[in-house]
């Protein structure tokens, strides 16, 4: 899939099994007018308010980032250095020189550059011509989505950042004052080979580099995360090493079971849209306006004009010019072709309005003709007007922006699904954040590109964990996870529940978004904290069935699972998740005060479905500073007398000074075992 993506189109960035799962559309948007910091201030992240998690942390200048991508443009201006301090003393990684860069190209914000094609060569047997994929061997990204995601996550201050003279103002990362350094592993036309990206991986952690950033993912099936799976297991060196990984979820949803990156050590993104949308002004002959959505389009208003129905019109009435002067009008039902446009205007149309599924992507054609995108209820409506008219006419204004309400946030169709296909007691994807069209720094003419993706929202999220890192130098990855999971938001800043995009659409649950959209407001002081370090990752390899020889291999040491082996559920997660319950069991959780000494939280449990919860103890005391971990029981049952679905809900401890540490509850009642 980034094969797509790297012919400028969409999609995935493939190595081996890995793709980018990620770039789901790439769009030239010359035609889209919005604000350039709309994800951040959307998240809460002001930078000039007086507290919070930016002005605490001077915006991250002390954390590094690790970009393990396409590569990196070092022109843009997202990479100025201006009012930046020294380099971090413990960086010990470089910048190198290759085809079209120069060592010297990075400076305070940029402080690494690299690249790795030795598994890229093996894999060509020395056969590769480099040129004839339009690339160099160097740190050069000549594909833009390296440098997009380094900017989303850390790009510096720009002002009148735009497209065209569109879409003015300024532009920044979620930490724009943290350090990039960028790790080439992906190649425009070509693939990523697990080798460099595990080599890359291993670099960054020892050049010093505080969150690793990946947009890879691997395709169904999964491989198993020890045994065959080299990226995670690279993941799993770099979180011991205190090092959080955040990687994409995936652009395969809205089906279920989609969903990759699932080891219970990496944090798993998944993608939602946010507070803003474009609608495009369809006017017909009755007077009547409908708002076409996801195509973008600011040239001159096409006036009214006569409608055809695509369908209903042959070669012979296109070579005999019937369309010349018309706005065609056509349902797709597949993926439509990206030149459509450009051929229809070809053939003299000027204008489209196609009725296709909802993308959650922002999309502008390639034609300079308008192509306006309706779903099919309103494209029925559109069908029945044509139908009773003698002669339908229509005219299509520019697109307009909507900010704010009544726009309400979803998890995007493209993002995949929970739930986890080889261990389905982790629950994946663990946090949403925005990840349509996101407007950040490209390798282009123009500066600045929409890109829409689970890799567009992976940056967003690796930027919010370095801030948290620099406030808490001391918290462990999977203490970060759990502040991201258990301080997460389930409805969006207008206070409407988040819902889910796909057939139908649904409220979104912990299978869409995991704990939900991240909150940076919140992150930095959850109050509790589900922690998990070497122990609990070797529970979670022996309840999954891992040998002795392969956990051993993993952790360099000899281990030897206990017997009988430990239960998956009691894995330390900040979530509950039962695949299979049948009668009651009892699930295990420790939970570490990060918060003030002599807090006291009470259990508040919202049950799923039919299922019945009992929490011991139903209060928790943090006396004293010695009393930091305490460790509580969940008994579950089921009242259902069939199989079902997952059902949701969740557990929550609140104290009185405004912490609700929630956990999200996923649980599916099995009285008979499919596995027997």
């Amino acid at each position: 899939m980034v094969s797509q993506a790297l012919q400028r189109n969409s999609h995935h960035l493939k190595q081996e099994n890995f793709q980018h799962p990620d770039v789901v559309h790439v769009t030239r948007s010359k035609n889209m007018k919005l604000t350039t910091t709309r994800v951040n201030d959307y998240l809460g992240l002001t930078p000039t308010a007086p507290t919070g998690l930016l002005h605490e942390t001077d915006m991250g200048s002390g954390v590094i980032i690790g970009i393990v991508d396409s590569g990196v443009w070092p022109d843009s201006p997202s990479f100025n250095d201006n009012g930046l301090g020294p380099i971090p003393r413990r960086w010990k990684g470089r910048c190198v020189s290759g085809k079209g860069f120069k060592a010297s190209s990075c400076n305070r914000k940029l402080i690494g550059a690299t690249y790795y094609s030795k598994g890229l060569k093996k894999m060509y047997n020395g056969k590769l011509n480099i040129t004839e994929k339009d690339e160099v061997m160097s740190p050069l990204d000549k594909v833009g989505h390296g440098t997009h995601c380094a900017t989303t996550a850390a790009g510096s201050f720009v002002q009148d950042a735009n497209y065209l003279g569109l879409a003015k103002g300024t532009a920044r990362g979620t930490a724009p004052k943290a350090r990039i350094a960028s790790y080439k592993v992906c190649w425009n036309n070509i693939k990523c080979f697990t080798p460099d990206i595990i080599k890359a991986m291993d670099h960054a952690i020892r050049d010093g580099v505080d969150v690793l950033s990946l947009s890879v993912g691997d395709e169904i099936p999964l491989a198993f995360e020890v045994d065959r799976d080299d990226f995670s297991i690279a993941a799993f060196h770099a979180v011991m090493k205190g090092v959080p990984v955040v990687a994409a979820g995936g652009n395969d949803g809205p089906d279920s079971q989609t969903i990759s990156n699932i080891a219970p050590w990496i944090i798993t993104v998944a993608a939602t849209t946010m507070d803003r949308e474009f609608f495009t002004p369809i006017t017909l002959g009755n007077n009547i306006t409908l708002l076409g959505q996801e195509g973008v389009y600011t040239g001159k208003e096409v006036g009214f004009s006569e409608i055809l129905y695509f369908d209903d019109l042959t070669k012979e009435d296109f070579k005999a010019g019937i369309a010349k002067g018309k706005i065609l009008f056509s349902f797709i039902r597949g993926t439509l072709a990206e030149n459509f446009g450009v051929v229809m205007q070809k053939v003299g149309a000027v204008g489209l309005i196609i009725a296709i599924k909802p993308t959650d992507t922002v999309v502008t054609a390639k034609a300079d003709i308008p192509v306006a995108y309706v779903d099919y209820e309103l494209g029925m409506d559109i069908l029945l007007y044509m139908q009773t008219t003698k002669k339908p006419i229509a005219k299509i204004s520019p697109t307009k922006t909507f900010v704010g309400k009544p726009s309400a946030t979803k998890v995007a169709g493209f993002s995949s699904r929970g739930p986890n296909t080889i261990s389905p007691a982790i629950l994946k994807p663990d946090i949403a954040a925005p990840g349509s069209g996101i407007l950040a720094a490209m390798p282009s003419w123009s500066g600045y590109e929409f890109l829409s993706g689970t890799s567009m929202a992976t940056p967003i999220v690796a930027g919010i964990v370095a801030l948290v890192k620099q406030n808490h130098p001391d918290w462990s990855p999977a203490a970060i996870r759990s502040a991201l999971v258990t301080t997460a938001l389930q409805t969006d800043p207008s206070g409407e529940p988040i819902s889910a995009e796909g057939s139908p659409r649904k409220l979104a649950d912990p299978f869409d978004y995991g704990g939900g959209v991240v909150n940076p407001v919140k992150v930095a002081d959850p109050g509790l904290v589900y922690d998990m370090g070497e122990n609990e990752y070797v529970h979670y390899l022996c309840s999954a069935g891992y040998n002795n020889t392969s956990i051993s291999k993993l952790l360099g040491k000899i281990y030897t699972c206990p017997s009988p082996s430990p239960s998956m559920l009691d894995v330390n997660l900040p979530s509950i998740t039962i695949p299979y319950l049948s009668k009651e069991i009892t699930v295990t959780r420790t939970v570490t005060n990060v918060g003030p000494v002599g807090s006291v939280y009470k259990a508040v449990i919202q049950q799923p479905q039919g299922i019945n919860l009992q929490v011991s103890p139903e209060t928790l005391e943090f006396s004293s500073n010695t009393t930091n971990k305490l460790t509580f029981t969940v008994k579950v049952s089921t009242a259902h007398r069939a199989n079902t679905d997952y059902h949701f809900g969740s557990l929550s401890w609140i104290d009185n000074g405004g912490h609700s540490v929630r956990i999200p509850l996923s649980v599916r009642t099995r009285l008979l075992h499919y596995k027997i």
